[in-house]
């Protein structure tokens, strides 16, 4: 029977359904597997259910060397950048990842972190419990108005295309978006040339692309520097994709009105001059975090193992 490793606690009914068909161990814990244990989890198990934060690095797969057992890793999340894909290829391991089912949630957490920046509802929300809200003014707490603002849009993929959509039908919200390749859309969205002209052109901000070696830090200090004075910045992509300690510095010193993260550069560490900030509203990655949807990618990264086990092509495969 298929020896099946899940690296982190996942909803019931996925375990239930592991349980029934592998002979499954499940890894009680929240933090991910460093490289060494991944390194251990590749020569014991046939098939690893890992996610974000596990360490399947080249030097994984190098120290498990010629004990290599795994032969298909079936990522639990759309980005896999904890997975070191080229040396997964080269030691004949599979990738798989879970698309689609992310989708919707993701851009739903993107337009609450529009709407809770630009309204300013972070701040709104710690004075009304620090018992120091002294009541309304017509003045008091003015942000910024979403409907009928331009969003700017970087990676038109499927959640890029799902906030479009949000934004053009919600919120009358016309959309711009930066894409590497030429893309159709589904709403009504103009492709600009250059991520600078996304970022000088806009008011807000979306960054959807994947995380990879080439979006590291692709909003860097010139491309926060082109934002309107007036602009928001959003990220609900990965991290590593944003210049955390530029984008730190231009909230100090307020050369853009806000922003809103549901993702970081070394998570779950966030640092202290970001949090100390009361223009950007902080997420603990909450991207997909609904039962329906995480008990979705569960299934469909078992459903990948099933295919592997039967001999087919993982329907998701990556790699």
């Amino acid at each position: 029977m298929t020896r099946l490793l899940i690296t982190r606690t996942l909803p019931d009914a996925n375990h239930a359904f592991a349980k029934a068909h592998f002979d499954t161990t499940l890894r009680d814990a929240d933090t991910g597997l460093t490289e060494d244990e991944a390194a251990e989890a590749l020569r014991q198990y046939d098939a690893i259910l890992p996610t974000l934060g596990d360490r399947f690095s080249a030097g994984a797969f190098a120290a498990a060397g010629a004990d290599l057992r795994c032969r298909i890793l079936a990522n639990f999340g759309v980005g896999y950048n904890h997975i070191d894909v080229a040396a997964a290829k080269a030691a004949g391991v599979k990738v798989s990842n879970t698309p689609d089912t992310v989708t919707d949630a993701t851009a739903d957490i993107g337009m609450t972190l529009i709407l809770a920046s630009c309204r300013r509802a972070g701040e709104g929300e710690r004075l009304v419990r620090a018992g120091t809200w002294d009541g309304w003014a017509p003045t008091q707490m003015l942000g910024t108005h979403v409907t009928g603002k331009t969003v700017g849009i970087v990676g038109m993929g499927r959640i890029g295309q799902a906030v479009a959509h949000r934004c053009h039908f919600g919120f009358n919200m016309p959309v711009l978006f930066y894409n590497r390749s030429p893309k159709g859309t589904h709403v009504p969205a103009l492709q600009v040339d250059s991520l600078d002209e996304l970022m000088r052109t806009s008011d807000i901000i979306v960054v959807t692309v994947p995380a990879s070696a080439e979006t590291r830090n692709m909003i860097d200090a010139a491309a926060i520097a082109a934002m309107k004075p007036t602009g928001i910045l959003i990220n609900i992509a990965r991290g590593d994709v944003v210049d955390e300690p530029a984008l730190i510095e231009a909230l100090t010193d307020r050369r853009i009105v806000g922003a809103g993260l549901d993702v970081y550069a070394a998570e779950p560490f966030v640092p202290e001059a970001l949090r100390q900030l009361e223009n950007v509203v902080l997420l603990p990655h909450l991207g997909t975090a609904a039962l329906e949807v995480r008990t979705a990618m569960g299934q469909m990264a078992l459903n990948n193992i099933m295919a592997w086990v039967a001999g087919d092509t993982p329907p998701q495969e990556v790699c």
